[in-house]
């Protein structure tokens, strides 16, 4: 099944979740079409995570996504929950100004507060547009993707060269490059392919065109 859009749009809770769920898929895309992406909380209330802005814009930049769009937004980390028609107003605003064809966020299947909300809320504010699902490992229960995207080995070297850009999280398991690329590896045996990233439907708007 190909599948095409002019703008896609990423959305994620908070900076290295879009690289974590979607990182060789957006290096892949980027030739063919406009990526925006965007970050809601910048995680910056936390004194143990005042470099990991920074480290998202270099991390987006080895991926070569534009820095113009890459946007990062102040909603309080773990407090999204709380503040659901803000969040729902502003992705409504994107929608306005962006006018994305596909939108990718978090998984339903992810049980991270700020996850959840994000993701039920672009279901909400994207009523009438395919919506795709990404997996987030840590926060994950019960992902299985029923939705995959073939990419290239270069594709997968740049996600993983992406993530080391996150030198706050260098320790943690699921920035681990051998779980990556299993990963990887997984959903491409998955999808008879070398390499692929895995989603979840979480809504399909198409056509059926005839075959020439």
């Amino acid at each position: 099944m190909n599948f095409y859009g002019k703008r896609v749009l990423f959305i994620g809770a908070h900076p290295d979740d879009i690289e974590l769920g979607a990182g060789a898929l957006i290096h892949n895309i980027l030739p063919h079409c406009e990526v925006t992406c965007v970050t809601l909380s910048d995680n910056q209330k936390n004194p143990k995570l005042k470099n990991v802005l920074s480290e998202h814009y270099k991390s987006m930049e080895v991926l070569g996504v534009p820095r113009e769009n890459v946007i990062v937004e102040k909603f309080e980390t773990r407090y999204l929950p709380a503040h659901r028609q803000e969040v729902l107003e502003y992705l409504l605003k994107l929608r306005r100004e962006i006018k994305p064809d596909i939108i990718f966020v978090h998984s339903e299947q992810d049980i991270h507060q700020d996850h959840n909300t994000v993701t039920q809320e672009a279901l909400r504010a994207y009523r009438g547009i395919t919506v795709l699902g990404f997996d987030v490992v840590r926060s994950s229960h019960g992902f299985f993707p029923n939705y995959f995207v073939e990419v290239t080995e270069e594709d997968v070297n740049k996600k993983i060269e992406a993530l080391k850009q996150y030198k706050t999280y260098a320790d943690f398991y699921y920035f681990d490059e051998a779980l990556l690329r299993a990963t990887m590896i997984r959903h491409g045996a998955l999808a008879e392919k070398s390499f692929a990233e895995g989603f979840d439907i979480l809504r399909i708007v198409g056509e059926f065109k005839k075959c020439e």
